[in-house]
């Protein structure tokens, strides 16, 4: 054996111990959690953490500062915009019914070390957006009472100036996120219960806000006088879309709490649809009475609605809207602690996460630990930290989750679902198939089985057939690839090629055109083959359409983040590589699928077009063919 060729070999397991897939034979019916939340509870889940403080807030500020009375517009593209996300996470969440979110999904299609950066970067995520509803929750009620809570804490602990740290500790914030965690801790029955409740408190306020605002309308505050309709133009618009386009990512805790759903196939689609709806029809219609209310231009932007009330000599209808506001924010803090010990749970089963999380308890079937730990460690950031320096946080973190589960859909699509060794393999001389990189994982059928997802349409191998001449699976490979690589260009051309970039007129343009033509050109190779259909479960229409479109928007709107929030994120990354590293690669369940010296099944292509398995032992080159040596 030549000197290094050892060496390469354990590189070479090394590499595959980073793209190793989780089975999807592993995502059956059967969990120590408790399945116990129907289409109901998981539509109030999902409205609860998409109808929180961003319609208190979110509506006035963009209304005020960005596109006028033509919110109403940008709220409307931004629920298309996020459907096209919501439905590549629907189809997931029925198929994989598992609680993970977009860890599992990158987990089953993308590969190891790709999922767990996703894990990890949803966990920074909930953790984050935890503390920042828990402060926006006390900084509201601390206004009711002027302010008297803050000015207490800050005469008698003074005002911090440190770095990163908040300019006083937030007690009643951080007390807040305990007794989230102790209401969650008692079983997810109690938790949806809790929901249900403050979800429909929430909704008879949204609903008054709607009758009475309509009452209200002036339909002069839209007219010229006021400024027209749009008066920040098209480019406002958009602008106020990029920022509406996170009223409504909260949808994700449907699939993270899919493995509790009673019957996920359907319950998860569904319930993704309809609150996505409820969310989009609430921003559209408070945008639109809040905007006929009172002048634009008027409006105050951090109590847009109590305020219009207020000018309009309604100043009790703001109490009610204060109620509302506050049940809003507590659905929305509730059902992100909810999510977070889940997504450490998923990582822990799967054991790339510290032993011990995957503790569930008994008898309120809830991951008490993770509960715990990270309830603590959400309440000790809440406390502490400057969150005007981390909430940038949130959006690369929900962009990153939804492009890779868009990837996610795509591979899936044009893949057969793999042959993966079970842990009797172990024990056995079975031979176990060995997928080196996704594309592996489309499954290699020898002509005449019919057509195969990954495989050119029939109808097109007479045009198309050099797509064919490679191995197996590879034209639909480089064309997910060619996309991805696209859709980052297409961002940077369109987000940074004339102010970051300072690129000239021509070259921007050729930049756009090129990218524009490799996207189109992947798109085409995609549709060219067979894609996987399955009858039982959800699937999502128009692929490779509408994944393609979400991974560019999403690109698009990372480009717009400033470059500070990508050095932290950066930093967060390689906290996480470290943790893999140190941890998760060498305690990862996958580890005993695939123990030293088993033999696996590699396929040899001749030809004539015949396919052959020949077994071998992982560490040893592929055979060559007949009379190879």
């Amino acid at each position: 054996m030549a000197p290094g060729r050892p060496c390469a070999a354990g590189l070479a397991r090394f590499c595959q111990k980073l793209k190793r897939q989780k089975p999807l034979e592993d995502s059956t019916m059967e969990t120590l959690l408790q399945r116990c939340l129907s289409t109901l509870d998981l539509t109030l889940l999902g409205v609860g953490s998409m109808v929180g403080s961003g319609l208190y807030v979110l509506t006035g500020t963009v209304a005020k500062e960005i596109s006028g009375p033509a919110v109403v517009v940008s709220f409307a593209v931004a629920a298309v915009a996020s459907l096209m996300a919501a439905l590549c996470y629907a189809e997931f969440g029925a198929r994989v019914p598992r609680t993970g979110s977009a860890y599992l999904f990158t987990y089953v299609s993308v590969g190891e070390l790709w999922a767990f950066l996703i894990g990890w970067n949803l966990v920074l995520e909930y953790i984050i957006a935890g503390a920042a509803v828990a402060r926006a929750w006390s900084g509201y009620l601390d206004a009711m009472f002027d302010h008297r809570i803050q000015n207490f804490t800050e005469a008698h602990l003074g005002v911090w100036q440190v770095p990163f740290l908040a300019r006083s500790p937030d007690w009643l914030a951080a007390s807040i996120i305990l007794l989230a965690s102790a209401f969650i801790s008692c079983g997810a029955r109690v938790s949806s219960w809790l929901n249900h409740t403050l979800s429909a408190v929430s909704m008879v306020v949204i609903l008054f806000i709607v009758v009475l605002g309509f009452i209200l309308a002036r339909p002069s505050n839209w007219g010229e006088g006021e400024g027209g309709f749009a008066p920040f133009g098209f480019s406002g618009i958009m602008s106020g879309t990029a920022t509406c386009f996170y009223a409504f990512v909260g949808f994700d805790v449907i699939a993270t709490s899919s493995e509790e759903a009673r019957d996920p196939k359907r319950a998860v689609p569904l319930a993704i649809a309809l609150s996505l709806g409820l969310a989009a029809v609430a921003y559209i219609l408070v945008s639109t009475v809040l905007t006929l209310m009172i002048p634009w231009h008027s409006l105050n932007p951090n109590s847009a609605l109590a305020d219009a009330f207020y000018q309009r000599g309604y100043g009790w209808a703001g109490y009610l809207v204060a109620t509302g506001s506050i049940c809003a924010m507590t659905t929305g803090q509730i059902n992100g602690l909810f999510c977070l010990p889940r997504i450490i749970y998923a990582m822990a089963v799967d054991g790339l996460f510290f032993k011990g999380f995957d503790y569930v308890h008994p008898r309120t079937q809830v991951p008490l630990l993770g509960i715990l730990v990270f309830g603590a460690l959400t309440a000790l950031v809440t406390l502490l930290l400057d969150l005007e320096a981390l909430v940038q946080f949130l959006s690369i973190g929900t962009l990153l989750a939804y492009t890779f589960v868009a990837i996610s859909v795509l591979v899936l699509r044009f893949q057969r679902a793999s042959q993966s060794s079970s842990p009797s393999l172990a024990g056995s001389g079975l031979k176990a198939k060995e997928y080196n990189s996704f594309s592996d994982h489309l499954e290699l059928v020898g002509p005449g089985q019919g057509p195969q997802p990954g495989q050119l349409r029939p109808a097109l191998r007479p045009y198309l057939g050099f797509l064919d001449r490679a191995s197996p699976g590879a034209a639909t490979c480089w064309a997910i690839c060619g996309l991805v690589v696209s859709a980052i260009a297409l961002g940077c051309g369109l987000m940074l090629g004339y102010s970051v970039l300072s690129l000239p007129h021509w070259a921007n343009l050729l930049l756009l055109l090129c990218s524009g033509v490799a996207f189109l050109l992947s798109l085409l190779v995609l549709g060219a083959h067979q894609q996987q259909r399955l009858k039982d479960t959800f699937q999502m229409p128009l692929v490779p359409l509408i994944p393609a479109l979400s991974i560019v928007l999403n690109f698009c709107l990372m480009m717009k983040l400033s470059y500070l929030t990508w050095v932290r994120f950066t930093i967060w990354l390689l906290m996480g590589l470290l943790v893999y590293f140190g941890y998760g690669i060498w305690h990862s369940k996958e580890n005993w699928r695939e123990p030293p010296g088993l033999v696996t099944a590699r396929y040899v292509a001749f030809p004539d077009g015949r396919l052959e398995e020949t077994a071998q032992d992982p560490g040893q080159a592929p055979a060559q063919g007949p009379g190879s040596p």
